[in-house]
């Protein structure tokens, strides 16, 4: 029986996030012990491991839940697993043709022109990303509160752990390119950080609305699922590649560890 005091959404998704959000002040951190450039090797190998947990954490802890909640609302299970799946893919790509960010190592930022400064830009590049890894987890979270089954509590706890671990790159993704643009240690340590911020916003804002219309959380877990395949095939998985072993290897070793997460603990 899990303790009552988890039975509160809203207070356990912010634990969720909160978790994932540290493990990308974590990352960011390393820019004060790092103090060589990062092989482009070692970033496709970060940039991999983090499209590999997604994938992974997209199908286990997403997508075959949402089928599952489907099915025992006696809906079509197909349904809210597509529709839910396109849409988080269609507000990903209207926020990345319409946000400015600039992604580490490019030139030319992506979005809608802006005067931003390039820092500002870079931390929007990794936010990004980051709204629908914490809608993912608090969602995950917020469903564990509601169940009565350690398996849901440990299928969340394997997320948030998953999720962690692919922050904590993609914090010093982050800060390790400002120090290199003359920024100093500390702030690119917080601008690193602040890229996490959004993870406990998302989550919560997808607890309220789950709480609030029970029926839906089907389509918000399939949307966090679309939200999330839609960034590693627009971001992560072109700049891991390039023919490139480290990041294939990343990828790979990503979803298994995902993976074995998700079945081990869920």
């Amino acid at each position: 029986m899990i303790g009552d005091w988890v039975h509160d959404p809203l207070l356990f998704a912010l634990l969720g996030t909160g978790f994932t959000f540290l493990a990308t002040a974590a990352g960011a951190a390393l820019v004060f012990f790092i103090h060589k450039d990062v092989s482009p090797a070692v970033q496709k190998s970060f940039l991999g491991f983090a499209a590999g947990v997604m994938i992974a954490a997209s199908v286990w802890s997403l997508l075959i839940p949402a089928i599952d909640m489907a099915t025992e609302q006696g809906i079509p299970a197909w349904i809210p697993a597509l529709i839910g799946f396109l849409a988080g893919g269609a507000f990903l790509f209207v926020l990345d043709r319409l946000l400015p960010h600039l992604h580490p190592g490019m030139a030319e930022p992506e979005g809608m022109k802006s005067s931003w400064r390039r820092t500002t830009m870079l931390v929007l590049a990794v936010t990004l990303h980051n709204i629908p890894e914490g809608m993912a987890v608090g969602l995950s979270f917020a469903l564990a509160a509601r169940s009565e089954s350690p398996a849901t509590l440990a299928g969340a706890l394997a997320l948030a752990a998953g999720m962690a671990l692919q922050n904590l790159p993609e914090g010093a993704a982050i800060s390790l390119p400002l120090k290199q643009q003359g920024v100093s240690r500390t702030r690119a340590f917080l601008y690193g950080s602040l890229s996490g911020v959004v993870e406990p916003i998302a989550g919560v804002i997808g607890v309220v609305l789950a709480v609030t219309v029970a029926q839906i959380m089907p389509y918000l877990l399939s949307f966090a699922a679309g939200a999330m395949i839609f960034v590693v095939v627009e971001e992560l998985v072109p700049e891991a590649s390039g023919h490139s072993h480290a990041g294939t290897i990343g990828a790979m070793m990503g979803f298994a560890i995902m993976m074995v997460l998700d079945i081990a603990l869920g």
